[in-house]
């Protein structure tokens, strides 16, 4: 081989490893790579696989290249993957016995909380009706101790009256001090109790509030007016619970129409 042949050969291996094309984008040529491997002492077969790693397959690229399903998946559940829960199988189902003894024993515990509410409805009515007629009975309780007081009074006063001689003098102080039991007496039912009594002479007749018990006719007014009390009546609250007794008087008819 001429000195010329050998120059030119060397010329074309110097512009292989150093020519622009192939150092664009920061890429060696497989020439220089082969020849970087060569120096560090790597085989150019292992430094093409750590350069360019094999590609990952997902379980679909296996499948499709014939690995066989069961293998996958024990390698998934090998791995972690979850596998499938009780709750995503399907339901063993009834068969139609099975149902009526299920409801049958829904039927019997629902009758059994029915009588049991029953029950307890009605010992809770018996003891509403019971205190209730307890309440009744003692509902005047309070008042009739407002009055006990009253009727102590009363029997001092008759026995004071009934003992020794009596002179005009303890007359009057007996009369004095049945006023004051009765004025006590009207005044501890109107400020607690709420009843008062209510004058009616010289008012209007009212039929909600009177009772006429004996009348008299005049020719000076022209509408039934109240001329005496007979008999006082009284107001609980708002309440008429007993009209008043009274006379009347009502006016003359004329003859002329």
């Amino acid at each position: 081989m001429s000195k010329h042949s050998r120059r030119g050969r060397h010329e074309n291996s110097k512009q292989e490893f150093s020519s622009p094309e192939s150092r664009t984008a920061g890429q060696e040529t497989p020439a220089a790579s082969e020849a970087q491997a060569v120096e560090s002492g790597v085989s150019p077969e292992s430094a093409d696989t750590l350069k360019n790693p094999p590609p990952e397959h997902s379980v679909e690229d296996q499948t499709d290249q014939g690995v066989p399903e069961a293998s996958l998946h024990g390698s998934l559940q090998e791995h972690g993957a979850p596998a499938e829960t009780a709750a995503e199988k399907p339901a063993k189902e009834l068969t139609p016995e099975e149902k009526i003894v299920a409801l049958e024993a829904q039927l019997a515990d629902a009758k059994d909380q029915y009588l049991r509410k029953a029950a307890d409805f009605e010992n809770f009515r018996k003891r509403m009706n019971q205190e209730k007629q307890t309440s009744i009975e003692f509902a005047n309780q309070s008042l009739l101790l407002d009055i006990i007081p009253i009727i102590d009074d009363f029997e001092r006063a008759l026995q004071a009256a009934g003992t020794g001689q009596k002179s005009p003098a303890d007359f009057d102080t007996l009369c004095q001090g049945i006023s004051m039991i009765e004025q006590r007496l009207s005044s501890q039912l109107e400020s607690k109790w709420g009843l008062k009594r209510f004058d009616s002479e010289g008012e209007p007749f009212d039929p909600n509030r009177h009772e006429a018990l004996m009348m008299e006719k005049s020719a000076e007014i022209t509408e039934p007016v109240v001329a005496q009390d007979l008999i006082k009546g009284y107001m609980l609250k708002d309440r008429v619970i007993r009209s008043a007794k009274v006379k009347v008087v009502m006016p003359k008819e004329n003859k002329n129409e």
